[in-house]
């Protein structure tokens, strides 16, 4: 059934809305309504939003002078809630994993800023220790690109450096003190075989960077390519309120697995996403932006496109291979189970916990995500 239901504007009866609802509607879908309504009618033209993370679970997420209108709880833990004070509407929305996004709508712009800034300050727990660092992680949703922060741990570059093979660790040296003044190409390429650490270099490369670069995990990286619209989104991308800080940092966007965007055969297997890639890291989009792209793969560098490896493109492009027998050793402290050829740095762990890597598992192309 579906009905066609009236309401009024929670701050202006004389400005009505319509809305259908059918049974395929909730409660808080009503309340998403409402919340609109004041700024649909232009009752109160002002909006504002944030989104939160690790938000404490005591926080109201609201002035002290606002009065509930609705409230409703979904069985997932989520919940939804419209405030309304004077002047100005808030939807809050809470969701189990301890994020919220907070809105306000209000009848002048400094009205929204002070009710969000009321609603949201000292909501979020400290950021957790110093053996973290912040990523963001992008993907398409129905209605655009959508970025999310989370905390992730990441050991300085001090620490792990022995994870790596001495014949690679001194470009790696130079590649985790790089600063804005020494970036000369866009492109980073990390190509090794699975299970060598890869995806953890580039953890304690977020680190090593955090002071001037923002790193984003793109976690569909062939719609990223096959969509312009999404690709402008992520490209932008997310900065902090200019309201609290003016400094536009650097981004390095981390795509994982990509083989078939920069294999010799991409242009006629991956369509315009070639061609996209490469504007995005030395073309205009790029340029305009300060982005950096970083491509982990097990394709060797010799059957790459040679439009991504040519001179110039590349800030780095790094084999990150097993490490020898002697340095496995040494890193495992026996020679126990170590082979002639050396080790992965999965297969070290793994020995390390008392395992050992099947023969199944070595030849997976998962990576390891290590």
């Amino acid at each position: 059934m579906i009905r066609e239901v009236p309401f009024p504007s929670p701050d202006s009866p004389d400005l009505p809305m319509r809305i259908w609802i059918d049974d395929a509607d909730s409660a808080i879908d009503v309340i998403d309504a409402l919340a609109l309504s004041p700024f649909a009618t232009g009752v109160q033209p002002w909006s504002r939003q944030a989104h939160l993370e690790r938000v404490r679970p005591d926080a109201a997420l609201a002035p002290a002078d606002g009065r509930l209108v609705r409230a409703a709880h979904v069985d997932d833990g989520s919940e939804s809630r419209l405030i309304c004070g004077d002047g100005w509407t808030l939807r809050v929305v809470r969701h189990r994993n301890r994020t919220a996004t907070v809105s306000v709508s209000a009848v002048t712009e400094e009205l929204a800023r002070s009710v969000l800034k009321q609603s949201t300050d000292g909501a979020e727990e400290p950021k957790p220790d110093t053996d973290h660092v912040d990523m963001g992680f992008w993907w398409r949703g129905s209605h655009g690109g959508i970025r999310s922060e989370k905390p992730i741990t990441a050991q300085p570059w001090a620490q792990i450096s022995g994870n790596y093979s001495a014949g690679v660790r001194r470009s790696l040296d130079e590649l985790m003190t790089i600063t804005p003044a020494d970036v000369s190409g866009r492109l980073i390429l990390l190509h090794g075989p699975p299970g060598t650490g890869k995806t953890t270099l580039l953890r304690s490369l977020a680190k090593q960077w955090q002071d001037w670069c923002q790193v984003d995990c793109v976690l569909d990286p062939e719609r990223l390519f096959d969509e312009s619209g999404y690709l402008m989104e992520v490209a932008v991308g997310y900065d902090s309120d200019g309201d609290h800080d003016d400094k536009q940092r650097w981004r390095l966007l981390v795509l994982e697995d990509c083989d078939e965007l920069i294999s010799a055969a991409a242009k006629s297997q991956a369509g315009q996403g070639l061609s996209r890639l490469l504007n995005l890291t030395d073309g205009l989009l790029g340029q305009g932006r300060d982005v950096l792209v970083a491509i982990t793969t097990n394709e060797d560098l010799a059957r790459l496109h040679p439009a991504v490896v040519r001179p110039g493109r590349c800030l780095a492009q790094l084999e990150v291979g097993p490490l020898t027998r002697e340095e496995a050793v040494r890193w495992l402290g026996t020679a126990e189970g170590v082979g002639p050829g050396g080790a992965t740095l999965a297969e070290l762990y793994a020995a390390r916990s008392g395992r050992a890597l099947t023969a199944s598992a070595k030849d997976e192309s998962t990576g390891l995500y290590l």
